[in-house]
């Protein structure tokens, strides 16, 4: 038998589906600069990897995630940097991963200034992987 196929629905919470679906259908229309940014690197294929954006993964919105090799990518702002946020990263990071996720976080700063970096970075991931192959 192939390997299962994980759909984004099957991950959302029923009772607040509807309304993170609508928010994050809304951060597609308006986003980031960062968000910009990377998403046009991303999109497509990125070494064959598909990637979707602002898509709904339980009680969280994940800024970009490959469901396939369950690798979300998280871009942070200034207000990351607050001690409350950090925790709530960080308790959002661990319930992710515990649903088997791999999140892997830049700074907005990295991906507006430093792309080719952040590329690198993401594409080193999934050498070490082995989820593309080191010649790709």
């Amino acid at each position: 038998m192939g390997k299962k196929r994980i759909y984004g629905y099957e991950m959302a919470e029923p009772a607040t589906y509807s309304l993170l679906k609508e928010f994050a259908a809304q951060n597609r229309k308006k986003p980031t600069e960062a968000e910009s940014v990377l998403w046009n690197c991303l999109r497509g294929n990125f070494y064959g990897i598909h990637f979707r954006r602002q898509h709904v993964i339980g009680p969280f919105i994940a800024d970009f995630v490959c469901l396939s090799h369950k690798l979300i990518i998280e871009l942070d702002g200034g207000y990351h940097q607050l001690p409350d946020q950090q925790v709530s990263d960080q308790e959002r990071t661990e319930w992710l991963e515990a649903k088997g996720f791999k999140v892997i976080r830049f700074s907005n700063a990295d991906i507006t200034s430093n792309t080719d970096k952040v590329l690198t970075a993401i594409k080193t991931y999934l050498i070490k992987e082995q989820l593309i192959d080191y010649n790709e």
